[in-house]
């Protein structure tokens, strides 16, 4: 089996707990106004992996994942695209070490149809990009309504999530959106936490390197304020919800 993949990290330590290996798959269905890794969305680039090629680079470094509490994760692009991929990989990781899975994913294909890997994934980072279908439209190219259905079903079947928002200045910032996602997510079973990933330029040169325009020149990144108001209002949000 041949995963299409676009970079590796061996020592992430953000993109779900403790010290991870981290496998960026090639390819992705949004077309994100922000996206800081243009370079992922063909799913014919990339350099192709096999699974063992892949367990091989993992277990060089496994004394640090299982000391740390940490584990694999898979990321991209977007890794659903490559679910048999990843779900085999996930199987073996934990056949042959006990390894904890976690799943980078903006929840945009047939969660019905990944039942599968989703058994073997621990935690979900499940990424909502916008809580608004229109403007969820005119952000990413695609409507939110997937990433929504796969958000309940990970809640109704029990599964660990940490939900992702990247947060841009004049794109997610307006009050009602922020109080309508954070309402969404009160309404969640399983969401460990809630991570507010403020937006940065420094995927910029990427797309010029493609010799593409970026969508979002001149949005400034938020200030540290307006971070802190986003969590209130998500918060707020998440409150109401669980008073009702």
């Amino acid at each position: 089996m041949i995963g299409r993949i676009h970079s590796v990290e061996t020592f992430g330590t953000v993109d779900g707990p403790g010290i991870r290996f981290i496998l960026f798959m090639q390819g992705c269905a949004l077309k994100c106004q922000y996206c800081h890794n243009r370079d992922t969305w063909s799913l014919n680039d990339g350099k192709e992996m096999t699974i063992e090629e892949a367990l091989s680079e993992i277990e060089s470094y496994l004394p640090y994942y299982r000391s740390s509490g940490g584990g694999l994760t898979v990321s991209g692009g977007e890794p659903t695209l490559q679910g048999p991929f990843v779900k085999e990989l996930f199987r073996l990781v934990k056949e042959r070490w006990d390894l904890h899975t976690t799943l980078d994913t903006n929840g945009v294909n047939d969660v019905t149809k990944l039942a599968d890997l989703y058994d073997l994934t621990d935690l979900v980072l499940l990424d909502i990009k916008h809580i608004n279908n229109e403007k969820h439209m005119s952000l990413t190219g695609v409507p939110n309504t997937r990433t929504l259905e796969t958000a309940r079903w990970l809640s109704d079947h029990g599964k660990k999530m940490w939900i992702r928002h990247v947060f841009v200045p004049t794109i997610n910032d307006a009050e009602e959106d922020l109080l309508e996602l954070g309402r969404f997510i009160g309404s969640l079973q399983g969401v460990e936490k809630v991570d507010i990933l403020p937006y940065h330029q420094m995927g910029v040169y990427k797309w010029e390197h493609l010799g593409e325009k970026y969508p979002l020149e001149g949005v400034p990144s938020p200030t540290a304020e307006e971070v802190e108001r986003a969590q209130r209002l998500i918060d707020q949000g998440r409150m109401e919800t669980a008073q009702h």
